[in-house]
């Protein structure tokens, strides 16, 4: 898969180098040749360019990514102009960084739907949920073990966990699953998440739900795919 990131600071550097290391191709754009030139052995691509500057930013194949993320940390009006020259582009998958109340409001004015908070969610973690469509979220709680929050598998759409029995063929708990939903809040378009409380073997799993899985990654791969 391929994607664009803008912004090559620690956590800019970061995904970047960890996309590529999945097997991705990673463009890393910063308008810092310093930046550039130290990561330009270690990612797919790199670009010193003003992101801002629509002329260069049409010259990106941002058409062709999957996904383009804006990590600009340190400039929150260029990280908020950035953005705004992405929608304007037409590019549906925008993944913006925030670092402050006021930007996430703008953001979600938008109608960004993805956004990160590099202190809470860290670019391991962000990269892992790119690597996989199927991830939400993720969380390690130890190098062996994982917290996964993934969609529902087609093949168990419909089946109770005690007739899917994660544990016995994967290895894997279902800890809960969560429903989303899409509604209005002060005027803005906004996800909602609910949990349905603990787990039961009697749990139905139904389409657009999303299962919060514990186990270690590989076994939690197996169940996904």
């Amino acid at each position: 898969m391929k994607y664009v990131i803008f912004g090559l600071g620690n956590f800019g550097k970061s995904l970047a180098i960890r996309l590529t290391e999945l097997g991705h191709e990673a463009i890393g754009v910063d308008n810092n040749m310093t930046k550039v030139e130290q990561l330009k052995e270690k990612i797919t691509h790199t670009v010193c360019m003003d992101c801002t500057d629509k002329s260069a930013v049409i010259s990106l194949p941002l058409k062709d990514a999957d996904a383009v993320i804006v990590a600009i940390g340190e400039d929150e009006a260029s990280s908020l102009l950035t953005t705004a020259l992405l929608k304007q582009l037409g590019i549906k998958r925008i993944i913006g960084r925030v670092v402050s109340d006021l930007q996430k409001t703008v953001l979600e004015a938008m109608q960004i739907e993805e956004y990160v908070l590099p202190e809470e969610e860290s670019a391991e973690r962000l990269a892992m949920r790119l690597d996989n469509s199927g991830i939400v979220d993720s969380f390690k709680i130890s190098e062996k073990y994982s917290i996964i929050e993934t969609k529902v598998p087609k093949k168990y759409i419909g089946m109770s966990l005690a007739q899917a029995d994660f544990t016995k063929r994967y290895q894997v708990i279902v800890l809960t699953v969560l429903t989303v939903s899409k509604g209005s809040e002060n005027g803005l378009i906004k996800t909602f998440t609910k949990a349905s409380g603990i787990a039961t073997p009697d749990t139905v799993m139904h389409e657009d739900e999303v299962l919060v899985l514990f186990g270690e990654m590989k076994d939690i791969e197996k169940l996904m795919h």
